[in-house]
């Protein structure tokens, strides 16, 4: 070792010459020259967008407080009569339409190509390090994607571009069967024993969100139902779950990174830390998305006359769990009692604010509660109103709800 004295430099000078605290992946999505809207909660309908010129399109990157180490999200926004560049990456990216009808073309690693049609609510999954092209042949309306995605941990990991974007290797086993791109899948009943029963459906297309069956699910609340995904053979999970009209979920924490999308109905969403004496209230409609931050607790109601629908994406699926928590969820915990060891708040252990600030949202809209069998409804209405206050502001990049 030489004796020679090297003069020690700044933490920010290190870090300009890229030799001390580097982010890969922030470093690329700064260099893209699109909006990166960053808050506690986004309206993804809304969020502006502007030229990108690696899809050939129009983008923004949609990053929440909550996203983690591993998961983020973009928009990728083609107008109409347009189409988008060819693209390839290493990392999965799972769409969700949220406006408009189109088509997708893939370069399916047999050599072959595979066109299918989505619209308003689709989701699919593009095969891992399969080329893709997305279509807009409406003349009239522009097309909204929501890609989540696990480019952080993949960029962050390997920070070499060239590995990431120009990679040949080829994962065939990740494109599933051809009948999938129509809508098939298989259903997989998973028996855990004493805790709930998990229904997942594997494929790499749903064609609509908004009326795929759902399965069961009162384990998170009378009425709930829910079914979980293998999307692609990937290890990002996502699941979609319902609420019935005249109910709401019980609360639960998890890990960082479940990118959260309203899907249908009207309502909000209730996130805090243990301890908290205040509330976020993030507003419930479609194109709305969130991401609860590492072990806060959220919890999801419906105060409309419909159901109310959403799906999220994390990383970690019910096939590859890959981090302990995720395979902690996929082992049934997320619905087993703090107070047993687990992640849910039980109705009878909730703070008794929740369901009075319920109450009064229900009755704004002519709504009758289906859940005064667990609760002294009249005996909560009769609580100071004074003590209900403290709900923080809704994040301003979402608005209030309309």
């Amino acid at each position: 070792m030489s004796d020679e004295v090297v003069e020690a430099k700044s933490a920010a000078e290190l870090t300009e010459s890229k030799t001390f605290l580097v982010e890969p992946y922030l470093d690329w999505a700064k260099e893209q020259r699109i909006p990166i809207h960053e808050d506690f909660g986004l309206d993804l309908l809304a969020i502006k967008t502007d030229k990108w010129d690696w899809y050939g399109a129009r983008g923004a990157f949609a990053h929440t407080h909550g996203r983690g180490d591993f998961m983020a999200c973009y928009v990728v926004e083609i107008p109409p009569g347009s189409k988008t560049a060819p693209v390839k990456h290493l990392y999965e990216n799972f769409v969700y339409v949220l406006a408009g009808h189109g088509s997708a073309t893939l370069w399916l690693p047999n050599g072959e190509k595979q066109t299918f049609e989505f619209g308003p609510t689709s989701l699919f999954a593009i095969p891992l390090n399969c080329q893709y092209q997305f279509f807009n042949g409406s003349g009239q309306e522009s097309i909204r994607l929501s890609c989540t995605n696990d480019a952080p941990v993949t960029l962050n990991l390997y920070h070499n571009r060239d590995f990431v974007f120009n990679n040949p290797y080829q994962f065939p086993e990740r494109v599933g069967e051809s009948n999938e791109w129509q809508g098939e899948g298989k259903h997989v009943p998973v028996d855990r024993g004493d805790v709930a029963k998990l229904n997942i459906w594997e494929t790499s297309f749903i064609p609509s969100l908004e009326d795929f069956k759902l399965f069961d699910y009162s384990a998170r609340g009378k009425g709930s139902t829910n079914c979980s995904f293998v999307l692609a053979d990937g290890t990002q999970h996502s699941h979609s779950s319902e609420i019935p009209t005249g109910r709401y979920k019980k609360a639960h924490r998890h890990a960082a990174g479940t990118h959260v999308h309203a899907v249908t109905g009207v309502g909000y969403s209730l996130l805090w830390y243990e301890g908290d004496s205040k509330f976020v209230e993030i507003p419930w409609r479609h194109g709305v998305m969130y991401t609860p931050p590492f072990w806060m607790y959220h919890q999801h109601f419906n105060t409309g006359p419909q159901r109310a629908r959403y799906w999220a994406c994390s990383l970690g699926s019910r096939r590859y769990p890959f981090i302990s928590l995720r395979k902690k969820s996929a082992e049934g915990m997320g619905t087993v009692s703090v107070q047993k060891g687990g992640r849910q708040i039980e109705f009878e252990d909730q703070d008794p604010r929740v369901h009075r600030k319920w109450l009064e949202e229900i009755d704004k809209n002519g709504v009758k509660s289906e859940m005064g069998d667990i609760f002294d409804e009249p005996a909560l209405l009769k609580l100071d109103p004074k003590k209900l206050t403290g709900v923080i502001k809704t994040p301003a990049s979402i608005g209030p709800a309309v």
